[in-house]
Order: C-alpha cells, then structure tokens, then sequence
C-alpha cells in the first residue's frame, strides 16, 4: 500500500474502527470515514487534520437504513477516484443499547442482520466497480469468533430469538458472503478476508456486553492493519483470520450449497444486482 492509497472504514467514530483510523492516518494513508453522526465525524476528522495528517474524508449513513447505504455508496463512488481497501467495520452488539429483544431495521430486516452483516453485503457490492478499477484492490470484513449457524427458513429470527445468537448469526454470515465473493473475484483484482480481530476489546459494544475486556484495542488494530496494508497477503484472498492466525471458521461456512442460498437471499433482501 502506498501513501497515496484510498481507505474507506465504516463504524469509524469508535473503537476499532477509530482506533484503525488513526493508525493509518499516521501513515499518510488517505481516509475516508463513515459514521451515524456528522458532529462526530468532523470532530474526530479535525483531530486527525490537526494532527499533521491529512484530514479524513466524511460520509454519514445509518446502516440499518439500507437506501442510506446506497446514498453513500453513490456519494463514494461520485467523489472519490479510487478505493483501495473497504474495511467492514461498523455494527452493533448482542445487547445494549440496541436491546436484547428482537429488533427490526428500516427496512423490515431483523436489526442485526441488517447493521452487521446486509448493509456491509449491500455496500461492498455498490463499491466493486471502484474497487476493481483500483485493483489491487481490499475487502477487509471485521467478523467475531462467535458464529451461529445460519437457518434459511428463519433468517429474521422470528423464533428463538436472543440478542447473542442474532450477532453471532450476522458475524457468520459476513464470513460466508466473503467466501462466496472471494471465489467469484480474480485474487489480482480484489481480495476478501475476514477476521476476528481481537477478544473483548475494551470497546464501546464490549463494554454493553460485559464488564471486562481480554485483549487491547491496540492488538485488534494491528491484526485489522495487517489485512490491510500488509504486501506479505497480497492475492490472499477467501481467508478467516483469528487476530493474525488462519483459522476455520464454522461449518457451515464451508457448505457450498449454503454459501449460495445465503448469496442469492443477500440479493434478494437488499434488491442489489448480481455483479457476476
């Protein structure tokens, strides 16, 4: 990666996310950040700005708004000449403060599934012109240890539902939808891994969950980076990461027959176009 390249991270007004930001803003690397809050992100893009570094671009969506994805995408795809790496960062938790009882998006999608993992499907696919005229190009989707397999007769958890088997559901599907673009994208073009990048991260969604935290923000911001940045993983592609390490991730990401029923019902819940 180069000083001149362009790095859009989504949910990069807190945590991981901010912390990643900041790291590659040090670098010289060209930001583009998104957010919920405008008065956030011009806060946080003045501090990098200030800093010394060039201040970040800003673009503000609410991801459980699907038309609010589109709108930024076509604002990305109209401002910016190029993409280098997407970072899939922004989501929610198991619990609070987006409830631990079930929840739906704007759209009418069960509020997890739509924030973690639809609004991330929905964007990378609006972004993959941008990113394949940039090639090589990145998706880098930051997914979670805790997986759940995914049932295709209840995909919006009108049954059984809990706040953590919601999350963990959405994390596993990140990592199977990247497993089915990664097979469809030539690895010179695109690459797409995804990673868990750190356990208990002292984070604002850890925090809503739990009173302790494992590992740092700083261990998860270099493991985050690595897929980023790192020229040792180009053209490696279709991978999950646990912090630096290859690890399988569940079962049921390995079933062909399921990576495509979750692809073909990604499409048909956020109306994007197949791009292949």
């Amino acid at each position: 990666m180069t000083r001149s390249s362009t790095v859009l991270i989504t949910g990069a007004t807190d945590g991981l996310g901010l912390g990643l930001a900041e790291d590659l803003a040090a670098d010289g690397v060209d930001l583009v950040l998104h957010g919920r809050s405008r008065e956030k992100l011009d806060r946080i893009a003045d501090r990098i700005g200030s800093g010394g570094a060039a201040r970040p671009r800003t673009v503000v969506a609410d991801m459980a708004d699907l038309g609010q994805v589109r709108r930024m995408a076509a604002e990305i795809r109209a401002t910016e000449s190029r993409l280098d790496v997407l970072v899939s960062n922004a989501g929610i938790g198991s619990g609070e403060p987006d409830g631990r009882d079930r929840r739906t998006s704007s759209d009418g999608h069960e509020l997890r599934l739509a924030v973690n993992y639809l609004s991330g499907f929905l964007l990378t696919l609006e972004l993959l012109p941008l990113l394949r005229d940039s090639a090589p190009a990145r998706v880098v989707n930051v997914a979670s240890l805790g997986q759940t397999p995914l049932d295709f007769d209840d995909l919006m958890l009108e049954r059984d539902y809990t706040g953590t088997r919601a999350y963990r559901q959405s994390k596993l599907a990140q990592i199977m939808s990247g497993f089915a673009l990664a097979a469809r994208l030539p690895a010179d073009e695109v690459t797409v891994n995804s990673l868990h990048p750190a356990t208990f991260m002292p984070t604002k969604i850890v925090r809503d969950m739990t009173d302790h935290s494992v590992d740092t923000l700083e261990q998860g911001v270099a493991a985050t980076r690595r897929l980023v940045t790192d020229p040792e993983l180009s053209g490696t592609t279709g991978l999950f990461f646990n912090g630096t390490e290859e690890m399988r991730a569940n079962g049921q990401a390995y079933d062909e027959q399921a990576v495509q029923d979750l692809w073909k019902a990604s499409l048909e819940l956020t109306g994007a176009d197949s791009p292949f």
